[in-house]
């Protein structure tokens, strides 16, 4: 009875933390077809003219960026609402709520046409929402390179968030995390859910080693992780992996901030630690970006779900604050 009761306080304790957002779902229909599924949140008690658009990466819907197990330290979206600023959670098409098309037709640039007419909606009143004054994109990874074509062909956004993104990319580990992929109509998972051979998802177990760092990760997180994962579509990836090639970040003309974990598979050496991320980015930017780094020792590639996050959130609300004013 100690032990359940052990493992059950911090639950409880987890369960009674307020949320800081006040949270609506916004469905968000595209011009091209399809709904996105978004979920605004707004900080609870205040007042506030800067929104983050957050996209997830592959294998990933929109509970990476609202994290459920213990959101206190995990949840981003809940630490930016609290630090005072609305949060617009996207479910990229075909993961999620979202519509699922047939994924030959979902690419990374459709991703960011989509994302482009998000912070069109946003900057006017989305769902009658107020308009927002600024708007910042945050990726993952793949929506990382989402975010680096949309901010360089419509030059619309206040800032720019780029998580688990180099130019630094480790060819091993990426081929490592790809022999891990297999078509999501095969995993029991998604088994039944109408899901055509193009849309891939990661085997069982594979993830702790993939994304968090063996050495470091919470083991409740990996599980939630793991059962929480979703699919991508493999033509999002061809023009997804332009965004890491020169010259296209040296285009983007609003402040940059680019965060990696130390430990993460995918990239070179470049994220060994701060200076040396800073030192490797800075020529793959122009001036205008004031371009930030930020690694997150002992962190694999998914920083959301780092034990030490919280310090990324930090370094995340210290950029906010020098672009948001």
């Amino acid at each position: 009875m100690v032990a359940v009761l052990a493992f059950l306080a911090p639950v409880v304790a987890h369960a009674a933390e307020p949320d800081p957002g006040q949270c609506a779902p916004t469905p968000f229909p595209l011009r091209a077809g399809g709904t996105l599924a978004t979920t605004l949140c707004t900080p609870a008690g205040g007042d506030t003219d800067t929104v983050m658009v957050l996209m997830p990466g592959s294998n990933y819907n929109g509970t990476y960026w609202d994290f459920p197990h213990a959101p206190e330290i995990y949840n981003f979206r809940r630490a930016m609402n609290a630090a005072g600023y609305a949060t617009l959670v996207v479910d990229r098409l075909g993961t999620g709520a979202s519509s699922r098309p047939a994924s030959t037709g979902v690419t990374a640039t459709g991703d960011a046409q989509a994302l482009h007419e998000i912070i069109g909606a946003l900057r006017t009143g989305l769902a009658g929402a107020r308009p927002f004054g600024k708007v910042v994109t945050g990726g993952h990874s793949l929506s990382s390179g989402v975010a680096v074509l949309e901010a360089t062909t419509h030059h619309d956004v206040d800032g720019v968030l780029l998580t688990g993104y180099s130019h630094g990319l480790n060819i091993a580990g990426a081929l490592g995390i790809i022999g891990t992929y297999q078509p999501a109509e095969q995993d029991a998972a998604f088994a039944g859910g109408g899901y055509d051979s193009g849309y891939l998802t990661t085997w069982p177990g594979t993830r702790e080693k993939s994304f968090h760092s063996p050495a470091t990760a919470d083991p409740e997180v990996v599980a939630v992780d793991e059962a929480t994962k979703d699919v991508f579509a493999a033509t999002e990836y061809p023009d997804g992996l332009t965004s890491t090639l020169p010259p296209m970040s040296t285009q983007i003309t609003a402040p940059v901030l680019v965060v990696n974990g130390s430990d993460d598979v995918l990239c070179s050496r470049v994220c060994a630690d701060t200076t040396t991320l800073q030192a490797a980015e800075a020529p793959h930017f122009s001036q205008a970006a004031r371009l930030r780094t930020f690694v997150l020792p002992g962190s694999g590639h998914s920083v959301n779900l780092a034990r030490n996050t919280a310090d990324y959130q930090a370094a995340v609300r210290d950029w906010m604050e020098s672009i948001a004013g």
